[in-house]
């Protein structure tokens, strides 16, 4: 079964930090890390590992996307499912989706297939996973204003479930 491992608990706060020295690794390696079942991990859509954010990023006067823009485009991908699901009650979002369902609005082409087949063997990932990745790549794809899921949206649904995962090297 594979477990999860999770960042260990530092009580120097510097794990991961992009910029500190981290001095208690051999301290914080003892420490026995938590593992999160893999039943439990498919239940989960993304994992994102979050770096501490350093001063210089905070104080640059580099221009984000709005917030109002980006809910305009999160708006205009719900509107898109909402109106894809319309003719099933109940569904307004591709999370919603049955297996029936993702059969006929998460299509892949050969490259695609190609690309989740590797993944699907190289993470050992489950056919849960599987629905969870395609429902994921269909709502990125959504996102970027397109109904059919490319290459670029599959890998990025790949990448939020294979973060911590070993065996597979690109």
């Amino acid at each position: 079964m594979f477990k999860w491992r999770t960042p260990p608990h530092c009580p120097c706060g510097y794990y991961n930090h992009p910029e500190k020295l981290y001095l208690s690794a051999l301290r914080c390696a003892e420490i026995p890390q938590q593992s999160v079942s893999g039943p439990l991990l498919d239940r989960i859509d993304l994992y994102v590992e979050v770096t501490p954010v350093v001063f210089t990023e905070l104080n640059n006067d580099r221009q984000a996307e709005s917030p109002i823009s980006i809910r305009e485009h999160v708006m205009a991908a719900r509107n898109l499912q909402a109106e894809r699901y319309k003719e099933h009650p109940g569904i307004y979002a591709n999370a919603q989706i049955n297996t029936q369902l993702m059969r006929e609005y998460c299509r892949l082409n050969n490259s695609c297939n190609n690309l989740l087949t590797k993944a699907m063997e190289c993470l050992n990932l489950s056919a849960r996973a599987y629905d969870r990745i395609l429902k994921v790549s269909c709502t990125i794809a959504n996102l970027n204003t397109s109904q059919e899921i490319r290459p670029e949206h599959l890998a990025d649904a790949i990448q939020y479930r294979s973060l911590d995962r070993e065996g597979c090297a690109g």
